[in-house]
C-alpha cells in the first residue's frame, strides 16, 4: 500500500513538472551605439559569459554634456522572423516624468523593473552623472517571459533609443533567444 502511494506521488509530481515547462532567456549579443558622439560615449558595453548558463551584460555611458534636463526613451521589443519585426510593444515615455511616478506608465514600469536593482537610473532629472547598468542577468528576464507573459520561443531584440533634447543621442540593442 505504501509503495502504491509513493508511486502515485512521484507520478503526480512528474506530471506537474512536465506541465510547468518554462522558457529560458539566453543573451546572444549586445550593441551600444553613440549616435551623437559629442553628447555621449560608451566607456564599455559588454556581454559576459561566465559559463554556459550564466551570462550578464554591463554598460557604462558617459554623458559629455551635463546636466540632462529633458529626456525621452523609446523602447521596443522585436521578434526575428526573416528580419526583426515589431512585436508586442513599442513605447516612448518622458524619462524625467517617468521617474517621478513610475506607476503611471504600466508597460514602462515593467521594463524599469528589469533595471532598477542593477543600475543608477532611479531618480528624476537632472542627470549629471554617467549611466551605469551593472551585471544584468538573464534571470531578470526569465520571470517575465515565462511566468508573467507567455511568449513564444524564438529570437528577440530589445531596442532602446535615448532621445535627449529632441534628438536621438544613443541606441542600445539587446539580442536574446527564448528557448
Amino acid at each position: 500500500m505504501t509503495r502504491k502511494l509513493h508511486l502515485t506521488v512521484v507520478f503526480l509530481i512528474n506530471i506537474y513538472l512536465i506541465g510547468k515547462a518554462y522558457a529560458l532567456v539566453e543573451f546572444t549579443n549586445i550593441v551600444c551605439e553613440a549616435i551623437d558622439k559629442d553628447f555621449v560615449k560608451f566607456e564599455y558595453c559588454r556581454l559576459k559569459s561566465v559559463n554556459r548558463t550564466y551570462k550578464y551584460f554591463t554598460v557604462r555611458a558617459n554623458l559629455l554634456q551635463i546636466p540632462v534636463t529633458e529626456a525621452k526613451v523609446n523602447a521596443g521589443l522585436y521578434k526575428r522572423l526573416s528580419t526583426y519585426k515589431p512585436f508586442f510593444y513599442n513605447v516612448t515615455i518622458d524619462g524625467c516624468k517617468f521617474f517621478k511616478n513610475v506607476k503611471l506608465y504600466p508597460v514602462a514600469s515593467s521594463v524599469y523593473d528589469f533595471f532598477k536593482d542593477v543600475s543608477n537610473l532611479n531618480h528624476t532629472c537632472p542627470y549629471d552623472h554617467d549611466i551605469i547598468v551593472n551585471k544584468l542577468t538573464a534571470d531578470n528576464f526569465n520571470h517575465r517571459f515565462s511566468n508573467v507573459l507567455d511568449f513564444p520561443t524564438g529570437d528577440y531584440m530589445f531596442k532602446v533609443r535615448f532621445i535627449i533634447y529632441k534628438n536621438i543621442r544613443a541606441k542600445f540593442q539587446l539580442y536574446f533567444s527564448l528557448k
